[in-house]
């Protein structure tokens, strides 16, 4: 049985928000078993500044996944780092950011990897639980549809998405993966996020994509991408919202053990499919074993403040 991870030590990084435009500085530092993904509000004096990683606190989809705690303190845009996470199998981690937003870095989850590797990964002493799908859970927006499914066999997240868009430089695409640390780094980590030329004027007088540009993101503009570098993979724009996909789903608050099917999945799809989920107890179990009571008595008060 797998055990759960943390980071071996601290580790930092810094970088532009794709939509505030603002530096913003994050620190990585190693969080006891059962604490989760749990971001700190630095900059946040006066309220209560942390933020868990969960679909609880879900409160924007629109062009990123956006969390809030009780007391107001926001932080958007953690899909790719929350990806980085669940392909690594990082359970327990702090991640205190100086700022509203975590930085884009290169549009991947590519960079938030390298960091997390630096710093070294670490096995803890509790065995990892996970969400087993037993009853089929679907959603749809529309056109749009996203299920999770019990497992064909493979004892993890097995993904198959499909994307549809009318610019022929993306057209239809559709890949499956069988997630794993050692898939998740040659196939998906590495796949950037990608907008259109012709939603940019929108995008900013919406406030959005002021720190977009193509040093972090694949511009499409009337069928052709135009980075210079090109595509990262043939099929880079399906990889990424995989990516995606991967870092939305984690915050169930366990890795899923069970097939992800999606076709044209978003953020908001993806959220709305995470909290059905929850919501349906009967379709799903944890299987796990519990850790010791003088585990549990001897995690610090932060891990009970945040649930």
């Amino acid at each position: 049985m797998r055990r759960q991870q943390t980071i071996a030590g601290p580790a930092v990084c810094a970088g532009i928000g794709v939509h505030s435009g603002a530096h913003v500085r994050i620190a990585l530092t190693p969080a006891p078993v059962d604490t989760g993904i749990v971001f700190v509000r630095a900059d946040v004096k006066a309220v209560d500044n942390l933020i868990r990683a969960h679909a609880d606190f879900v409160s924007e989809t629109r062009n990123c996944t956006t969390i809030r705690n009780a007391a107001g303190a926001e932080l958007a845009t953690i899909e790719h780092l929350m990806s980085a996470c669940a392909g690594l199998g990082v359970d327990n981690l702090f991640v205190e950011v100086d700022g509203p937003e975590l930085p884009i870095l290169d549009g991947s989850s590519a960079q938030f990897v390298a960091v997390l590797l630096n710093a070294g990964l670490k096995t803890q002493h509790a065995p990892q639980r996970v969400i087993r799908i037993l009853e089929a859970i679907e959603v749809r927006m529309g056109a749009k549809s996203a299920a999770l499914l019990p497992s064909d066999g493979f004892a993890g997240l097995d993904l198959d998405v499909t994307i549809r868009f009318a610019d022929p430089a993306i057209g239809v695409q559709r890949r499956q993966i069988e997630l794993s640390p050692k898939s998740f780094l040659s196939d998906i980590a590495d796949a950037r996020t990608f907008g259109f030329m012709s939603d940019v004027d929108a995008m900013r007088a919406a406030g959005l994509g002021r720190g977009a540009s193509m040093e972090n993101t694949l511009v499409v503009d009337a069928g052709r991408v135009v980075n210079p570098e090109g595509l990262r993979f043939e099929d880079e724009f399906v990889r990424h919202k995989m990516l995606d996909a991967i870092g939305d789903l984690a915050m169930a608050g366990a890795p899923i053990c069970g097939r992800f099917v999606a076709d044209q999945p978003g953020h908001a799809l993806n959220a709305r499919l995470v909290r059905a989920l929850l919501d349906t107890p009967e379709a799903w179990r944890f299987e796990y074993e519990s850790a010791p009571e003088t585990v549990r008595a001897a995690q610090p008060a932060l891990v009970a403040a945040v649930g």
